[in-house]
């Protein structure tokens, strides 16, 4: 059966080795589970850089989930549209400067299109581990349900897309 509608790619970035660093990750992967749908392409980017410039381009809705230490209260959920580099809240490992550059780059080539990001504010203070911590396990069950709603809105053109609110976990 042939799919119709508008793709949308639902890219997960992070480092699962690094504990919380691989939150967005575990997000994506979750909303695999829980939201498949034949126009929604979840992948998980790991520390991606430009290789994940072919499925955003091949995408017309962009969704990113990734961790940041933007001085937000740790497990802070912050649903934003950055334009440029400089928009993207600080990240923790070796993919801060080429996700940055993949936007730029993305945003040049493609410049109708935006991506919306979910940053994940977390400890970049911790051990090395594949489980997240506890704050950011609850930041990442609110960030799958604020993007299984977003997903809704997307597959439903006749209503208006919902602006998601700063939230924080407790």
């Amino acid at each position: 059966m042939k799919s119709s509608g508008p793709k949308t790619l639902v890219l997960g970035l992070g480092n699962v080795i690094m504990g919380d660093e691989g939150v967005g990750v575990h997000v994506v992967r979750a909303l695999e589970k829980r939201a498949p749908h034949p126009n929604v392409e979840y992948l998980d980017g790991g520390t991606g850089g430009f290789i994940l410039l072919e499925p955003m381009q091949a995408a017309e809705h962009i969704i990113m989930i990734d961790a940041a230490a933007d001085g937000n209260p740790i497990g802070t959920v912050t649903r934003t549209v950055p334009r440029f580099a400089r928009d993207y809240p600080p990240t923790l490992t070796a993919h801060d400067i080429g996700i940055k550059d993949l936007l730029d780059l993305f945003y040049m080539l493609d410049g109708g299109r935006q991506v919306v990001l979910y940053a994940i504010t977390i400890d970049p203070r911790q051990p090395i581990t594949m489980d997240l911590s506890p704050k950011a396990r609850e930041a990442a069950k609110l960030a799958v349900e604020h993007i299984v709603a977003e997903l809704a809105g997307l597959a439903k053109p006749e209503e208006a897309p919902v602006e998601l609110p700063l939230s924080t976990s407790a």
